[in-house]
């Protein structure tokens, strides 16, 4: 028996969890038709098989036809989602640990134009600042229609085999009823404490009445709103015994703050640059004002803080969500006494992003996590062992590196510079992105477990890569900055990379073009605006930054309004002149009819990266494959086998930005699926 915290059993009601780490809900947006099929179903026993103790899925499946999905979530509405629900929790039970569930109805947190165009509803008429909506105010046939809804979800989750249900009680609904601020009814479900608190009981009775008292049910609930009028700390104490006191609930999953507006859901969420744990002590009140069973999740990236969590009876079970989606092996690697081999959550959240925006959960750093049909997160040693040469020690080369080594070849990798990291070094150099780093650290840790040999300061040339006698090269030799983007004057501008490098002088009257939309202009323009510089942020988009998303722009605007920097849509910078010390940028847009002029003394441009790749031409025609990759091979998983030059000494294949501008995730994803089959 272990002496871990964090490896100790604990007892839910009759459920006994192996240990104390767990996943919490979150809605990784792979269901197809509503249903957790293949891809959902992979990436939930994944993290099964890693050790983990609960795993709740459905960040929030809809329970009724009036909560269309955001994000595309699991319709737990349907019949048809039970035997998927079945097969779900089979195979996480037979990985040894428990699985539940989330069930919410969104309220007014969505949209009437998704899912069947259904009027949005809620306890007032007040719109939801992120999704826009304004909603109808419930009707008392409303109510118990929903009642119902949430009790015949709860009853499909129990048949299809889960072990407990939780409900989603911050920002939906529920909490809309429980917050002063979002419920404008009368009585009732409206005015006092007691009322606004009667649709949450009067739901939790429905479903008891139809799950029995076996079946476990939870509630992740905000205890503290963070917002003038709303529910504060202390109202939140007296909501936390009343739950407790319902006898209803099994245990209680701790909140702080509201997830409104992309500001409040970042604090809720913390990223990179912000504080981990920001409300683990708040949970811990909770949890000593009530004396009863307490999770919580809120930025516990590592392993140390989430046993100090439970070692200091913090909580009882600790959320490690985000750590997860980078690495499902978290607690094998602690019971095998490897953490040091945990693959470290950096905060990018690329993950939480990417949902917001339609799409699919992917860990920027860890290309396997959504992908666990094709892509491996151990990988297999190969049958020949091969001499593999990789040009290039940024992400893309350094996995490449990391996956070749695990496959038992030997790898030898030539960079030009003095330190891995490539742009990744040159991202980390803002406070705000220091996270980013580790993604280096982590594989650069791995590679010299595996005996990868590195060359830095080695210029490779054709020559360089022929005296290594290799049998497949990986140009990994990513880009550098294309600021040749104006009809006239390109002399007479920096690029975002040499102001954040510390290359050019910052001016004291700068405009930032900025087309990429990309992290790096908001650097450059947070850099130049700290050291003391007037700046506007110009792009020709409807929109700035969109390839930040929502949750990451937070903390860049908390400090660029305070900077008083200005951000300019619409604008297309045309071309710049000379005009003694300073210079004039003439400015169209896309949208025809204008021409505007602006005095500034530096001209910053952010418009991506043009491949380095003289070496991979030069080593083109060498090469057995010429350096083609079969499109049907690369997407099935198979090993590459073109053969377009039978005298050709060695396979060649480029990766990453040395192919074309894009970012860290598909870099390393490029890295993984070649090397993965070498």
């Amino acid at each position: 028996m272990s002496d871990d915290p964090l490896l100790q059993p604990y007892q839910l009601k009759h459920l006994t969890l192996r240990n104390r780490i767990i996943v919490t809900s979150h809605e990784p947006a792979y269901p197809e038709d509503g249903m957790p099929k293949e891809r959902y179903l992979a990436y939930t026993v994944e993290r099964a098989k890693g050790g983990i103790a609960l795993t709740m899925t459905a960040g929030s499946a809809a329970v009724s036809r009036d909560s269309p999905p955001v994000f595309n979530n699991l319709l737990a509405y349907k019949d048809e989602i039970v035997p998927w629900i079945r097969r779900m929790s089979d195979a996480v039970h037979e990985e040894g640990a428990a699985i539940m569930i989330q069930l919410t109805h969104l309220g007014r947190r969505t949209r009437w134009d998704k899912g069947d165009w259904l009027p949005v509803v809620a306890p007032s008429h007040h719109r939801e600042a992120a999704h826009r909506a304004f909603p109808k105010k419930l009707e008392d046939w409303d109510i118990e229609r929903i009642i119902k809804d949430f009790a015949d979800a709860a009853e499909r989750m129990k048949a299809g085999g889960m072990d407990g249900v939780e409900l989603e009680a911050y920002g939906h609904l529920i909490d809309q009823f429980t917050s002063p601020l979002t419920n404008e009814l009368d009585g009732p479900y409206g005015g006092s404490l007691d009322n606004r608190l009667r649709f949450c009981f009067d739901v939790f009775k429905a479903m008891r009445e139809r799950v029995g008292d076996e079946f476990i049910l939870g509630v992740r609930y905000t205890a503290d709103e963070s917002l003038p009028g709303g529910t504060g700390k202390a109202e939140g104490l007296e909501i936390s015994r009343r739950l407790k006191e319902s006898g209803l609930v099994d245990y209680l999953n701790v909140i702080r703050g509201h997830i409104d507006t992309d500001a409040g859901l970042t604090d809720v969420i913390p990223i990179q640059g912000m504080a981990n744990a920001p409300h683990l002590d708040f949970a811990g009140e909770i949890r000593a004002a009530t004396n009863f069973p307490v999770f919580h999740a809120a930025k516990i990236p590592d392993v140390a803080t989430a046993r100090y969590a439970i070692a200091a009876g913090k909580v009882d079970m600790v959320g490690m969500t985000r750590a997860h989606m980078t690495d499902p092996h978290i607690v094998r690697k602690i019971m095998e006494k490897r953490e040091d081999d945990i693959r470290p959550c950096v905060g990018a959240n690329y993950c939480l992003d990417r949902i917001y925006q339609g799409g699919m959960a992917f860990c920027i750093h860890n290309a396997a996590t959504g992908r666990e049909e094709t892509m491996p997160h151990i990988v297999k040693r190969a049958d020949v062992r091969k001499k593999v040469v990789i040009v290039g020690a940024g992400p893309a080369g350094l996995e490449a590196a990391r996956v070749a080594g695990e496959r038992g070849h030997e790898v030898v990798v030539l960079e030009a510079a003095d330190d891995p990291g490539g742009q990744v070094r040159l991202t980390a150099q803002s406070e705000r992105r220091r996270e980013m780093i580790s993604i280096i650290d982590w594989r650069m840790s791995q590679c010299e477990k595996l005996g990868v040999i590195f060359r830095f300061n080695t210029w490779a040339e054709a020559e360089t890569i022929a005296a290594e006698k290799p049998d497949v090269v990986i140009i990994a030799t990513g880009g550098m900055p294309h600021t040749e983007v104006l009809s006239s004057g390109n002399e007479l501008v920096v690029s975002a990379w040499d102001i954040i490098a510390g290359d050019a002088k910052p001016g004291s009257n700068v405009l930032i073009f900025d087309d990429a939309g990309d992290h790096t202009g908001l650097q450059a323009a947070e850099f130049l605006a700290k050291a003391g510089a007037r700046v506007e942020v110009m792009t020709p988009d409807r929109s700035f930054a969109p390839e930040v998303m929502a949750m990451n722009l937070v903390p860049y605007m908390r400090s660029l309004q305070k900077l008083d920097v200005t951000f300019t849509v619409t604008y297309r910078l045309e071309r710049a002149e000379k005009s003694g010390n300073q210079i004039i940028a003439h400015i169209g847009s896309d949208y025809g009819g204008v021409a505007k002029q602006r005095t500034v003394d530096q001209i910053v441009v952010n418009h991506g990266t043009i491949p380095l790749d003289e070496l991979y031409f030069e080593l083109k025609p060498a090469s057995s494959n010429l350096g083609e990759v079969s499109h049907d091979q690369l997407l099935a998983g198979e090993p590459q086998s073109v053969m377009r030059n039978p005298q050709g000494n060695f396979q060649l294949f480029r990766i990453g930005d040395a192919v074309a501008a894009r970012n860290t995730h598909a870099a390393i994803y490029d890295a993984l699926r070649i090397a993965k089959d070498i």
